[in-house]
């Protein structure tokens, strides 16, 4: 009877916890009889409860629901992305995508007459790769050109890509947290030796990847809410030798005072083509035709005036 007893008090709170699901309090009380006749002797044990709200798992945006393509590298070709952009990060540090030391031999920016859209950082094929932050897996494929490759798109919208491994450990659609295990570091693709090539990305939009993380033993990202002008999504600005000089935006007012100071008028010259142009003020011909709302086939007049967003 006394069992019958302790087990009727217990089932009868696990009912009391679906009772008070719609208005759900810290914690439920359940009285528990013992075998002791004292009241002073019966036994009082709380539940904690959380409600739905409280769960992060239904605070996560779905970030599933746009573009998501899991055999595209890039699914937002023909994309338009306005400027300046917002990054928000929710953490503060990263997981160091590498176990070793960060070595970086290379950076973004211009490399051998090429953009270079990432930033290699060495290791040892075979070396453990992972997530630098929470995510699903969008593409774990081959790629051409950056070999075996993980593209992981986290909650803020930001894409960072995995590329040359030697294997691949993931799936696409698998949920990664930090720090998670992807794949070995290796050399395939087109490949100069072995070396991670990571690259973050926003809709398409390449982004120094020096502008949002700090690649030292600190594994910081540089701010909780980062603006990013288009100066950062453009590797001719830069030099893969060596670090840029960062100008963090971190207010939206900053962000749009700095693209009125890269605007720039150019006068038409005798000889003028938008290539030479283009390839004078480090600009790009869609960026030219984009801004001043002609084609790539438009005749260029001596004395036009073209706006450049440098």
């Amino acid at each position: 009877m006394k069992t019958l007893s302790f087990a009727f008090s217990f089932f009868l709170g696990l009912a009391l916890i679906t009772a008070q699901n719609e208005n759900p309090s810290e914690t439920l009380k359940i009285t528990l009889p013992t075998a002791a006749k004292k009241a002073s002797l019966i036994k009082e044990i709380e539940i904690p409860l959380q409600s739905d709200a409280d769960s992060l798992f239904n605070a996560l945006p779905d970030i599933k629901a746009e573009f998501w393509d899991t055999t595209v590298y890039n699914p937002y070709k023909n994309v338009e992305t306005e400027f300046p952009i917002e990054l928000t990060f929710t953490d503060s540090t990263y997981s160091s995508p590498v176990s070793r030391p960060k070595v970086i031999t290379s950076r973004y920016g211009w490399r051998r007459d090429r953009p270079h859209k990432g930033i290699d950082i060495d290791l040892v094929t075979g070396d453990s790769v992972v997530s630098v932050l929470d995510g699903i897996v969008r593409f774990a494929r081959y790629s051409s050109g950056h070999g075996k490759t993980v593209v992981v798109r986290h909650y803020n919208g930001l894409e960072t890509t995995y590329a040359h491994l030697s294997h691949i450990a993931v799936k696409s659609n698998d949920t990664v947290k930090r720090g998670q295990y992807l794949g070995k570091g290796g050399n395939t693709g087109r490949s100069r030796g072995s070396h991670l090539h990571l690259v973050t990305s926003y809709r398409g939009e390449y982004i120094h990847p020096d502008y949002l993380f700090n690649f030292d033993d600190t594994n910081t990202i540089r701010s909780q809410n980062i603006w990013v002008t288009r100066k950062w999504t453009r590797p001719s600005y830069h030099s893969s030798r060596r670090l840029s000089k960062l100008a963090l935006f971190e207010t939206k007012e900053e962000a749009l005072a700095s693209l009125e100071k890269q605007r720039k008028v150019y006068v038409v010259r005798k000889g003028d083509t938008l290539s030479r142009i283009s390839q004078r003020n480090r600009t790009s011909i869609a960026a030219i035709c984009r801004t001043n709302k002609i084609k790539r086939t438009s005749t260029l007049r001596v004395g036009q005036k073209l706006i450049l967003e440098l």
